[in-house]
């Protein structure tokens, strides 16, 4: 296992957790809580690696802790298992809900197959509506704590599989009943974007929003096959987008870690696309990590080309992937920024403006979450 990946914050004069934030990138079957996976397992009879909450959530962190997106898709398995009634689904939903609101989210998109669902006869629309429901009662139970949050499903297809055309539509069955946009998922290596192509013409078609991972486990050619055959309005990690830029460094500044020189950058065609045209990319920087989608960058967090991403202008939101493999918040992955890149108020301001504006809601209601995160930064100003 390496180190752990959240070193403690700097001191700070205001209180990240309570920051408004806006979570893009999060999968409903990475975010359950420990305790919840042990009593739903018990119920459907699923064998856990533990049936301690604190042990369980330490596997679940040391499994996916493995540099590899193969292995850390593989803790998976358990979580879905405990999905597959609506049952299961209601209480993942709900409990969901109100982790984000207690981490100060007041807009999620929460991503999930629900293709993988269906163990137990479910059908595709009824794993749907179980998990609105779901959605809609933690909504609930968050107001009456006196706070607000809203959010929508990116209703996913699984890569591999090949029921990309039977999601698409199942998303936009869905659009006016809690689904706001479309997703791919899975082993991404060897599964271009390519494969979904008669999918998201479907979707373009019906006018209807994609988002597609690309860019973690694969490279430029699943970006650009994400661009053109996804026409994805943002980029799941986009993380290696980086592979085309190259950073030619002044020999006073290659080897000196306190410099913020980022040197000489020339932009390739398919990196200048995509900033130009303020492509979202939804980093993950804790995930990255684990996955090993970084690695060529280097070994660490302070290698994470996030911060040369977002000096050279690229549209970057910052979000958690899964919070149970992960072991982590999205308070947690921007006390990580702050640690690692020196960042403050204002870069973090900035970082959730871009997911707020990136989001797949409509205009009017995304100018005034726009607004209110702006309020909420002000009033500590």
């Amino acid at each position: 296992m390496t180190e752990p990946i959240v070193d403690a914050a700097p001191a700070l004069d205001f209180d990240l957790k309570s920051l408004p934030k806006v979570s893009l990138h999060d999968h409903l079957d990475g975010g359950l809580r420990p305790a919840t996976i042990i009593e739903l397992a018990e119920a459907v009879g699923h064998t856990l690696p533990s049936t301690d909450p604190t042990a369980l959530g330490e596997w679940f962190r040391e499994s996916a802790d493995s540099g590899s997106l193969v292995r850390y898709l593989e803790t998976f398995d358990h979580t879905v298992a405990v999905m597959q009634t609506k049952e299961g689904l209601f209480r993942v939903a709900k409990e969901f809900v109100e982790d984000l609101a207690d981490d100060g989210v007041v807009y999620g998109e929460v991503r999930w197959a629900p293709e993988q669902h269906l163990q137990k006869g479910l059908t595709l629309d009824e794993v749907v509506e179980a998990v609105q429901e779901g959605l809609e009662a933690g909504v609930e139970a968050v107001a009456e704590t006196g706070r607000e949050i809203q959010v929508g499903q990116l209703i996913t297809a699984m890569r591999h599989a090949d029921r990309g055309q039977e999601i698409a539509e199942l998303a936009v069955r869905h659009r006016d009943k809690g689904a706001v946009g479309f997703d791919i998922a899975g082993a991404e290596d060897g599964f271009l974007p390519s494969r979904f192509r008669d999918a998201f013409t479907y979707l373009a078609e019906n006018n209807f929003p994609a988002t597609v991972h690309a860019g973690e486990a694969a490279g430029l050619d699943s970006i650009q096959s994400a661009l053109v055959d996804g026409r994805a309005l943002r980029l799941g990690h986009g993380v290696r987008i980086a592979e085309d830029i190259m950073v030619e460094f002044d020999e006073d500044d290659a080897d000196d870690e306190d410099s913020d020189n980022i040197g000489l950058v020339t932009l390739g065609n398919l990196s200048s696309w995509i900033r130009d045209r303020g492509i979202a990319l939804e980093i993950c920087p804790s995930s990255n990590l684990q996955t090993g989608a970084i690695a060529a960058f280097g070994e660490g967090i302070g290698s994470h080309p996030l911060d040369m991403l977002y000096q050279l202008g690229f549209n970057v939101t910052i979000n958690t992937d899964n919070r149970l493999m992960s072991g982590v918040t999205l308070t947690d992955e921007f006390e990580l920024l702050v640690e690692t890149f020196d960042y403050d108020l204002d870069d973090l301001l900035e970082l959730t403006l871009n997911a707020a504006e990136a989001s797949f809601l409509p205009l009017e209601e995304k100018e005034a979450l726009v607004e209110y995160i702006n309020d909420a930064y002000g009033d500590l100003g």
